[in-house]
């Protein structure tokens, strides 16, 4: 069994600090290629494109991010242009729901290569495979996590 003595030995806080050296980069990416767009509004509207027509408050679960915050990063995604918001009904409650418009559609294929293309030039530290085992590893250690969790978004 995998011990640890103290915190930052851990998994958890592993997984934390790796979490924030990925935001940075991210943010970083994103200024450093003069991007449209920002990394919060890029990762809604890929969530969006996955999803299809989902609610703020399934776009907030998905984020992990408070409604009020989802909202404002809507709302500048609205003004741009990139997603459109129109009623619709769910239980018998009135809902918004929202959806990509042509337009943000091509914002996002478009960000989407160029991020692509420049993490490709970063240094590798894994095989293909690699990847996808890590992944599937990190997945399945959020799922269990997510059972344990309560998050009120």
């Amino acid at each position: 069994m995998y011990k640890c003595e103290h915190y930052t030995d851990s998994i958890f806080y592993q997984f934390e600090q790796t979490a924030k050296f990925c935001r940075y980069l991210g943010m970083q990416i994103f200024t450093k290629l003069n991007i449209s767009i920002s990394m919060d509004e890029f990762t809604a509207m890929d969530v969006i494109m996955v999803h299809g027509e989902i609610c703020q408050r399934e776009l907030a679960r998905l984020l992990l991010k408070d409604r009020p915050n989802t909202g404002r990063i809507l709302n500048s995604l609205e003004d741009k242009g990139y997603i459109e918001r129109f009623a619709d009904t769910k239980n018998n409650r009135l809902v918004r729901r929202m959806r990509l418009t042509h337009e943000g559609k091509e914002v996002l294929k478009e960000t989407s290569e160029v991020i692509r293309n420049y993490v490709s030039k970063l240094p590798r530290v894994f095989t293909d495979e690699d990847k996808t085992e890590l992944k599937n590893m990190i997945i399945r250690f959020r799922q269990s996590l997510e059972q344990e969790v309560e998050v009120n978004i």
